[in-house]
């Protein structure tokens, strides 16, 4: 090999070593685009928003320093989520996280192709986000949550142990919210079985709190459960401060609504649970695909009582119960 070509050759290889450490680099230096649609106001779900925060530090993804979150937050209006999330399609962020079915459908209408992580929809199959929990398929992975059916059937058994003397019990619920659907012929069968009236009560925001409420006194309701949603959980303190008026005992699916003075919770701490869904945006910002991500289901379920409630109420909570309890609030 003479001078010329030799010096060639070098330049070349050169050239072959520098570019996978000129494309680590840029990979490096890059600054990725998170978009987060969530329906609730974020004052009502920051112990959340903290979690999922945290998790992703922990993962090597700092606000402000390698992400940038384009926060989108519907506040309480479900019908502004599908504006929003075309907005973060046309911001062209790299992934959006979709807490709750409500935002994730919005998210899913608006682009079939950039990644969303969804948090906690009750059936992504049924729902259509998901063709299955292990193979996804589409752009659509991350968490859900136990079939509302159910988890209605548990949490009715476990407010009759708590309430024993209830036997007309009101679901109240969102119709407009798709975290809600009738339950099943089961659950009705199940309430019957506890000796359980049901009766079904709307309520699409706060301003028909008042009016579920007189709906429940006229049908000399014993207890409430509250179907989980965005209303309930954004406005859950003054729907407490209407129970205790009213001295009706509330089941929530969120220990939230306990700690803001509802008397039992049973479900998935969200808190808890949420930080699972940074580890989906971690592997999908490394190149991962979301149809190859199977969707996560939670494993635990957590029971919280709050004494200083039940004291309120005049109700003395059944030793069984709270031996049972994840946490006691005095």
């Amino acid at each position: 090999m003479d001078c010329v070509a030799r010096r060639h050759f070098l330049i070349a290889a050169g050239a072959l070593l520098a570019a996978p450490l000129a494309a680590e680099a840029q990979q490096a230096g890059k600054v990725s685009r998170i978009g987060y649609l969530s329906a609730p106001t974020r004052e009502s779900v920051e112990g959340v928003l903290e979690a999922f925060l945290r998790a992703l530090h922990e993962l090597g993804w700092i606000e402000g320093q390698n992400i940038v979150i384009e926060y989108r937050w519907a506040e309480g209006d479900l019908e502004r989520l599908p504006g929003l999330a075309e907005d973060l399609v046309r911001r062209n962020v790299d992934v959006i996280v979709a807490p709750a079915a409500s935002a994730a459908l919005a998210a899913k209408h608006a682009t079939s192709t950039i990644p969303i992580v969804m948090i906690f929809p009750n059936d992504p199959v049924g729902q259509g986000l998901v063709s299955s929990l292990r193979q996804p398929g589409g752009n659509v992975t991350g968490t859900t949550n136990t079939p509302l059916s159910d988890m209605l059937g548990k949490r009715l058994q476990i407010l009759k142990e708590a309430v024993p003397n209830a036997t007309r019990v009101a679901i109240v619920y969102d119709p407009t919210d798709q975290v809600f659907s009738l339950p099943t012929k089961g659950f009705e069968d199940a309430a019957r079985s506890l000796g359980i009236q049901l009766q079904y009560v709307e309520a699409r925001g706060p301003e028909d709190f008042d009016g579920a409420f007189a709906a429940m006194v006229r049908q000399r309701t014993d207890a409430i459960l509250i179907a989980g949603g965005t209303t309930f959980l954004i406005n859950r303190k003054r729907f407490n401060e209407l129970a205790l008026k009213r001295r009706l005992p509330t089941m929530f699916s969120v220990r939230e609504g306990v700690e803001a003075g509802g008397l039992v919770a049973y479900g998935t701490n969200m808190t808890d649970f949420v930080g699972r869904s940074a580890a989906y945006v971690d592997k999908i910002l490394k190149g991962a695909k979301p149809s190859d991500l199977a969707v996560e289901q939670p494993t635990k379920f957590e029971l919280v009582i709050n004494l200083k409630t039940a004291k309120a109420l005049g109700l003395r909570i059944p030793q069984s119960v709270l031996a049972r309890a994840d946490e006691v609030i005095q």
